[in-house]
Formats: C-alpha cells, sequence, structure tokens
C-alpha cells in the first residue's frame, strides 16, 4: 500500500503541474493569435488524443509521463503541415518577439501564481504546526552560546515575524544561504524579551537539507513526563509506575520531559534507574527502582512506559490579503533561495549530490500524502516552484534558453542564427540528459 500511495501521490503532484504549467503557454498563445496544434502531457508517442475547438485542436495524453508540450503553428517544423495564408498570421515566429516572450515566460509564470495560490489557500484555511517555545540547549551548542536555555519562544529571525516551527527553520535557512549571522528575537517564560545571535560562522557549511535546527542546538519543547501508558508486565509496571505518575528526576538528575528519559533509560546499559515520582501531586518518599531491559527489535534499552511527547501546537492563521502578501513572499523567498542553491552548486559551494530527480520527489510525495491534505499541498506548491526556475534555467530545450534567445534578439534586433541555434540545442539535449542522469543516480544512492 505504501507503494501504491507514493506512486499515486507522485502522479498527482507532478501531473496537475505539468498541466497548468502548459495550459500557461496555451492561454497565452491564444491570447496572442498563435494557433496551437496539439496540446500534449506527457512526451512522445501520443497514446490518446482528441480534437476540439474551432481550430481542431489536438488535446493528447503521450507515453512518457515526466512533462508536456504545446505544439503551435510554426514554419521551421519540418513536420507541420503546409501554411494556408489565412493562417500567417498566425504562425509563431511571424509574432513580435514580446509577444514570443510573453508565451514562453507563461508557463513559469503559470507555476509560480499556482504555489501563490496554494500558499494563499493554507494560510486562510490555518495551519495547525508546533509552537517555536524551545526546549532545553545542550551547553556545547552553538544555540547555548547565543543564550538561549530552554523555555524562551522565538517571535522573529532577523527581523520577520515566526508564527510556527515551520517559519522557524525556513529563516534560519535563508540566514545559511545568505552567509550572514541568525538574530533571534525571543521572549523569556517571564515575559521578558531579549535577542540572541547565532554568528554566521556557526552557520557557515550547514547542509540546509539536513536538520539544521537539531545541529544548532534548537529543538521544540514538550510537555512534562508524564506516564500516559504503562504496558502490561514490563519493567515499569513490575516496578510499580501508574498512568499519571509525573517522572521528576532520575537518579537525582532532573528530567524535563520524556526525551530525557528515554536518554537515560538508553544510556543505563541495563543497570537499574531510581524514578523520583510525583502521583497525584504528591512526592513520594521513596524512588521508584526500574531496572530497564533489552528490546531486541529496536536494539534499545526500555522499560515499556509511554510518556507526554507531543510539543505544543499553534493555528498560524491569516486573512486574505495578509495571506496573499505572505504568499508572493514565500513563492518568492523559495525562488531565490533554488538560485541561490544552483549557484552554490556550480561554484563547487554545495555538493552535487543535492540534485535531486523524479525518484526522490516520488519519495517525499508519498510522504507528504501520508501526513495530510494541508502538508501534502505545501509540497506541491514547492514542487510548482521548482518547476518554475528549473524552466527558467538558462539552458536551451527549457523556457530559459528560448528566453535567452529572444532577449538577445531584443538588444540586437535581429533574431539568432538558424545554424548557432541548432547547436546550441543539440548542447542543450547532452546537459539535460547529463542532469538528469545525476539526479537519478543520487535518487538510486540514497535508497541505498
Amino acid at each position: 500500500m505504501t507503494l501504491i500511495t507514493t506512486v499515486l501521490a507522485f502522479l498527482l503532484a507532478l501531473g496537475p503541474l505539468i498541466i497548468f504549467h502548459e495550459l500557461g503557454h496555451y492561454t497565452v498563445a491564444r491570447l496572442c493569435g498563435v494557433k496551437v496544434l496539439r496540446f500534449s502531457v506527457g512526451m512522445g508517442k501520443v497514446v490518446w488524443s482528441r480534437r476540439f475547438g474551432p481550430d481542431q485542436t489536438e488535446w493528447a495524453v503521450s507515453a512518457l509521463p515526466l512533462g508536456g508540450y504545446v505544439k503551435m503553428l510554426d514554419a521551421r517544423d519540418p513536420d507541420a503541415p503546409a501554411i494556408g495564408q489565412a493562417d500567417l498570421g498566425r504562425e509563431f515566429t511571424r509574432q513580435s518577439v514580446w509577444r514570443r516572450i510573453a508565451i514562453v515566460a507563461a508557463g513559469p509564470l503559470a507555476n509560480f501564481l499556482l504555489a501563490i495560490a496554494i500558499f494563499t489557500g493554507l494560510s486562510m484555511a490555518g495551519t495547525t504546526e508546533p509552537s517555536t517555545r524551545l526546549r532545553a540547549t545542550a551547553a556545547n551548542s552553538a544555540a547555548f552560546q547565543a543564550g538561549l536555555r530552554g523555555g524562551e519562544t522565538v517571535t522573529a529571525v532577523n527581523g520577520k515575524a515566526v508564527a510556527g516551527w515551520t517559519e522557524l527553520r525556513w529563516e534560519i535557512t535563508q540566514a545559511i544561504v545568505d552567509k550572514r549571522e541568525a538574530r533571534f528575537d525571543v521572549t523569556q517564560p517571564g515575559g521578558g524579551q531579549f535577542v540572541a545571535v547565532v554568528p554566521a560562522s556557526k552557520l557557515a557549511g550547514l547542509n540546509v537539507e539536513s536538520d539544521v535546527l537539531t545541529t544548532l542546538g534548537l529543538d521544540m519543547a514538550r510537555p512534562k513526563p508524564v506516564i500516559e501508558k504503562v504496558m502490561a508486565d514490563g519493567p515499569g509496571e513490575r516496578a510499580g509506575l501508574k498512568t499519571g505518575d509525573l517522572i521528576t528526576a532520575i537518579d537525582g538528575r532532573q528530567v524535563a520531559d520524556g526525551i530525557d528519559v528515554i536518554d537515560a533509560v538508553r544510556a543505563s546499559a541495563g543497570r537499574p534507574l531510581a524514578l523520583s515520582i510525583l502521583r497525584e501531586g504528591a512526592a513520594l518518599v521513596e524512588p521508584i527502582v526500574v531496572r530497564p531491559e533489552f528490546d531486541a527489535a529496536r536494539k534499545a534499552w526500555v522499560v515499556k512506559v509511554a510518556t507526554s511527547m507531543a510539543p505544543q501546537l499553534v493555528t498560524v492563521v491569516a486573512g486574505p490579503l495578509e495571506s496573499f502578501g505572505k504568499a508572493v513572499r514565500k513563492t518568492w523567498d523559495t525562488s531565490v533561495l533554488s538560485i541561490k542553491m544552483i549557484g552554490r552548486m556550480i561554484s563547487g559551494e554545495v555538493s552535487l549530490k543535492n540534485v535531486t530527480g523524479p525518484i526522490t520527489i516520488a519519495d517525499y510525495a508519498g510522504q507528504t500524502a501520508r501526513l495530510g491534505p494541508s502538508v501534502f499541498l505545501g509540497f506541491i506548491a514547492f514542487i510548482s516552484i521548482s518547476l518554475g526556475v528549473m524552466n527558467l534555467l538558462p539552458i536551451p530545450m527549457l523556457d530559459g534558453g528560448l528566453l535567452l534567445y529572444y532577449s538577445l534578439e531584443v538588444l540586437t534586433g535581429r533574431p539568432l542564427p538558424e545554424r548557432i541555434g541548432a547547436i546550441a540545442q543539440r548542447a542543450g539535449v547532452g546537459l539535460l540528459v547529463m542532469l538528469m542522469a545525476l539526479a537519478v543516480f543520487n535518487d538510486v544512492s540514497r535508497l541505498l
């Protein structure tokens, strides 16, 4: 079922994005009076098609599901039908350079508009996520050195307000890519406020694909370790632990949450542990001594009790105008971040292992689909932005390559010579094949 969910989620994520992208080209082409011969979802051999409209445009599904295209009336196409006198003005190359630019740019623009629409809708509907209240920080961490001790709530990073954990991570990622410090506006548990600064030197070299918050010593706060379940015939039950007990210390050392309890048990190597307990609000006179047992399946020492672990959740919601503004900023920031990451890969600052392909996208699609509709829609929005950015790269065969040709035509006043265009096309095909091979190689390496 997991494989089926992954495949369906992948098709549901990528299919509409391709259609939306090509609809951008199609719509603007029609508005500019260009005749559209075929609208295809997929590449390669056509497996199904129907003709509609006064121009009898062919709407088709092709064999290879990765991609799509809009085929317009083009005198350069050797397979194009003879152009009648009535259609000469509707042929693509006879359009002004600005119309051609508009038609080509409409595809990526459609992807950006779709992302903005999704982000706006999610913001208006509200998303529930962990709050920005912090767990206790390790003494050797960058967060501790910045003055964070745990219990504080981060309200802004580098002047940008953060309402939830996702926004907090995003702003820190931005700081890493921009090679600048991270300044946290922090509210203390008692109500006081201060600014904690993690210098750029502590962020340098961090891999934005990894869990950068944990690397910096930042983690979301959890509730106190109240026992929610005592499993039958386990070490906890035999020792006398009960549901509702609050663990305050282990071997005389205070514990703040369930993670502290798990860490202490796993580090015990099976030796007995003395648990200080609050039961019904009163402290037990003597600690309860528990001897952990080894769980072969988990390969860890356990006492077979479950403590409360869920972080404090907040609902991040905004009105229509605020949601739209946040969506535009998020789409812009994500696009800029993607371009910066590409630049750093070209310069060698970031490993080419970060290039991902369809297998990784399918894996993430399946994971986000299982987490719920809002998470999956957010993933689709990010993929839509990535699709728009990728198509704007100045590589022949992509929209960005065509836009580069037309920009040169604007500057020089004449089209690019056909011979140079043909050479560039072949070079573009080679580059795209190499990029796809690298992406698939990285995907397979991650799986292995």
